[in-house]
């Protein structure tokens, strides 16, 4: 169980990373993990949140991957990239859950789900009692476990479906935030030299807002506003307010570099590049905010 726990606590901590949280959400983010760390019964508790409306979003997401880690025989081989799967997915509804949720309303929805869980396990004790009882006295035991296993089995194929859905759907996202990186980089080397045309800069601008229009969708905050800076400051090129001297271009590809490591979850220390990004975002005057 513990190796459950670390992955999933894990993957809550890196899709987090992916957010800029104020000391408040921090605090809700280390309320849930060492809530999960600390559970008795995470399967069952897990269960349990996803019937508690602030959780529930958040709680179906961490269901999927407790039955990927705990449930399912592993390639290891190829779970670095599940696990990047697993914490992308969770970017936006942990953001919308860190919206709604507060250090104390966290405190206060725990200790009302601690009760109604002993409850619970009270039930299942006396259930359980019953259930032996009855496979005791009954010659159909075998034919009952056999329908609770086709039962099971009917239940993965459907969260397995659709745990398979968002994994395309995020690797359609990850294709299309990536396709356009090695031309806007080509076309930098040439606005270092004025060698671009109006009809690249109207290209840029237009493939960058609508990227960034999808990564808000998403949930990536980060992505949306380096996507929204590099747009920005492609229009204020084309309407001749600012020149794209080395550094502009130098503002301009550091918000490139933050798109790749988000989106690829690279694992170096990008703070020096996003600094230098949203410095350059307020430099040319753009109010992430705002978005304008």
């Amino acid at each position: 169980m513990e190796i459950v726990k670390q992955y999933i606590i894990q993957s809550i901590s890196r899709a987090a990373n992916n957010l800029r949280i104020s000391s408040e959400k921090i605090e809700v983010v280390a309320l849930l993990k060492e809530q999960i760390k600390t559970s008795e019964n995470l399967e069952l508790e897990i269960a349990h949140l996803k019937k508690i409306t602030e959780f529930s979003k958040l709680a179906i997401k961490l269901w999927r991957i407790y039955l990927f880690i705990a449930k399912e025989n592993i390639d290891f081989l190829k779970l670095s990239d599940q696990f990047k799967e697993h914490t992308s997915s969770l970017v936006r509804d942990l953001s919308n859950f860190l919206d709604v949720v507060t250090p104390s309303k966290f405190i206060e929805i725990i200790e009302s789900h601690k009760y109604l869980l002993k409850e619970v396990n009270l039930e299942n004790l006396e259930a359980e009692a019953e259930t032996r009882k009855s496979i005791n006295e009954s010659v159909n035991s075998a034919v009952r476990e056999n329908e609770i296993e086709s039962q099971k089995l009917k239940e993965e194929m459907i969260l397995n479906e659709i745990i398979e859905k968002d994994e395309k759907e995020f690797e359609q996202f990850e294709e299309t935030i990536l396709a356009p990186i090695k031309s806007l980089d080509s076309f930098l080397e040439r606005l270092n030299k004025n060698s671009y045309n109006d009809d690249e800069l109207v290209k840029y601008e237009n493939v960058m807002n609508k990227n960034a229009d999808l990564s808000e969708l998403h949930g990536f905050e980060i992505l949306k506003n380096m996507h929204r800076i590099f747009a920005h400051s492609i229009k204020l090129i084309k309407y001749k307010e600012i020149i794209p001297v080395i550094p502009v271009v130098e503002g301009m590809r550091a918000c490139l570099i933050v798109i790749v490591a988000v989106v690829r979850n690279k694992d170096v220390d990008i703070s020096a590049y996003l600094t230098r990004a949203e410095n350059f975002g307020k430099e040319i005057r753009y109010t992430i905010k705002e978005g304008k």
